[in-house]
């Protein structure tokens, strides 16, 4: 059967078949919005970046224990491309996957998911509960504070950016501006 290029639309749907949670959801939503930032700011296929950012998680609700290597097979049975599978396979990279970020696209992908977690955390603890006023300096003061956001794994986030040549600052800079094209489909416009 012929690999087919996923639409954003297509992708949306098979989150929706496989993920009920809405912080799931609103998960993939935002590494959306940011691995299209990150497509423009690089001048990279938008729409591909895009798409593999909201299936990243694919099989994390209803196959935990199997994470990366269960969206493999799903993506396989759809005739997904090949660099779309090994880049969610790639996010798991040290964690659950052996598959290491190597494109552009994979790097990228791997230092912004966590990051996404922790901003995402520190917004919600502000008064405006919103990602459209927060600032680097509030997500650095959240970094620091180990028992904040712990399941934040801040290696990998130093790792990713380590990958991608960038200062961590400029990448949690970059990061929330992504953040901010999706804040009311995250839930994060909050009260401004």
């Amino acid at each position: 059967m012929e690999t087919i290029l996923p639409t954003r639309q297509e992708a949306f749907h098979l989150l929706k078949e496989f993920n009920t949670s809405d912080s799931l959801i609103r998960h993939g939503l935002s590494v959306e919005g940011v691995m299209g930032h990150f497509a423009e700011k690089f001048g990279e296929d938008k729409e591909k970046w895009q798409v593999i950012g909201l299936v990243h998680d694919l099989d994390y609700e209803q196959y935990p224990d199997q994470h990366c290597k269960k969206s493999r097979e799903i993506l396989m049975e759809r005739n997904w491309p090949e660099s779309y599978i090994r880049a969610v396979e790639s996010h798991g990279w040290g964690l659950c996957s052996d598959v290491k970020p190597e494109s552009l696209l994979e790097k990228t992908l791997y230092a912004v998911d966590e990051l996404t977690g922790l901003i995402t955390s520190a917004c919600l603890v502000r008064p405006t509960r919103s990602v459209l006023d927060i600032k680097v300096k509030s997500v650095n003061k959240k970094w620091k504070d180990k028992s904040f956001a712990a399941g934040v794994d801040r290696t990998v986030i130093d790792r990713g950016a380590e990958m991608l040549g960038m200062e961590r600052t400029d990448l949690i800079t970059e990061t929330i501006l992504g953040m901010r094209t999706v804040a009311e489909a995250i839930g994060l416009k909050g009260t401004l």
